[in-house]
């Protein structure tokens, strides 16, 4: 067979191959759409050029109030979030917020994809034809213009430009001095307390399977995986998607189906628009949520990242370097090559 023809046919049966998983990953919805109990169901108050934010969260009360509030002043319409047996208020903080859809589970997390197999219940139902932020709740969206324009701004940019898909970099913050001893409160601005991060240490490659990019580093790479640096988890992110029912995450927000979405960034050589998701994991809650994942084993590869956190944080580890940044301002880290407005002036 030429090689031209044999080329065309592998192509043909990667793209039959694609749609089967994106069937697959869809059928699933309707089977976990059973697990999930409706607590409150504001969603006939959405408006239709509403940006709407979807999240799984676990005992996370403490997290909740700073997180809505964020979310809220950039733009945010609406709040669908999934609550997976939370024992420590938050389900009813959250049935009492009047911008948030609540709905709960017992059901297992890990079976579920993660939480993901529940979202996209939702999204699919919910998130049609709106633009959709997908965000664990120690994470916070940081995109071009930020101080001076509202996220729809953003998205209408994306709208004219024909993109329905916005990347960002997951950037862990860490505190100055111990992880354990940043204690946080109810409801306070984490970054008062947990604001530095890794400038350079970021390694870039194409994976050919999805047709993203792949980005690993970070204060992760650098202290949990410094033996196995390859393993350190992914830092790559698509979570805002002008959704379309059908549309799927493959792996976690890493990526999606169909693969197109997944073309967020610049082969000839310039920088599409992106922004950072603030990841701010590393604070003294850090050890209640370790416990969790290794007695459950609910989390990625049987909690193995998990289990690396655990093993050094006994140390009461610094994640501290002398040339950390700190955080300040979205143009910052543009300048550092970390998020890019790109053509949106």
């Amino acid at each position: 067979m030429p090689a031209r023809a044999w080329a065309a046919e592998m192509r043909l049966a990667r793209l039959l191959q694609l749609r089967a998983q994106r069937r697959w990953l869809n059928m699933r919805i309707y089977r976990k759409a059973a697990e999930l109990t409706q607590i409150r169901n504001r969603c006939n108050t959405i408006k239709p050029h509403d940006i709407l934010l979807f999240a799984t969260v676990k005992d996370e009360y403490i997290r909740l109030p700073y997180f809505l509030d964020y979310y809220r002043k950039i733009g945010i319409g609406h709040f669908l979030i999934v609550d997976n047996n939370s024992r420590d208020g938050g389900p009813e903080f959250l049935a009492n917020q009047p911008d948030v859809s609540l709905w709960s589970t017992k059901n297992s997390y890990k079976s579920a994809r993660f939480g993901i197999d529940w979202l996209h219940g939702l999204l699919n139902r919910y998130g049609n034809g709106h633009w959709c932020l997908t965000v664990d709740p120690d994470e916070l969206l940081v995109y071009p213009h930020l101080n001076t324009r509202p996220l729809c701004a953003l998205t209408a940019w994306l709208d004219q430009q024909g993109q329905r898909s916005f990347p960002a970099l997951l950037l862990d913050l860490f505190p100055k001095g111990s992880v354990a001893k940043a204690r946080y409160k109810l409801g306070q601005n984490p970054l008062q307390i947990c604001r530095y991060f890794d400038a350079g240490n970021y390694q870039i490659s194409r994976n050919n399977r999805d047709k993203n990019l792949w980005i690993q580093g970070g204060p992760r790479a650098r202290h949990f995986y410094n033996d196995l640096p390859h393993k350190s988890p992914a830092l790559n992110k698509i979570p805002l998607v002008k959704w379309r029912r059908g549309y799927a995450y493959t792996s976690s927000t890493h990526a999606l189906l169909p693969s197109r979405l997944n073309a967020v960034y610049d082969q000839s050589g310039g920088q599409k628009i992106s922004g950072v998701l603030l990841h701010v994991k590393f604070l003294s809650t850090l050890d209640e949520k370790l416990t969790d994942a290794l007695s459950t084993s609910e989390h990625y590869q049987e909690s193995a990242e998990y289990q690396r956190y655990t093993d050094q944080m006994a140390n009461s580890p610094s994640l501290f370097i002398p040339d950390a940044g700190t955080f300040k301002t979205w143009t910052q880290l543009e300048t550092l090559g970390v998020m890019s407005r790109g053509a949106w002036a």
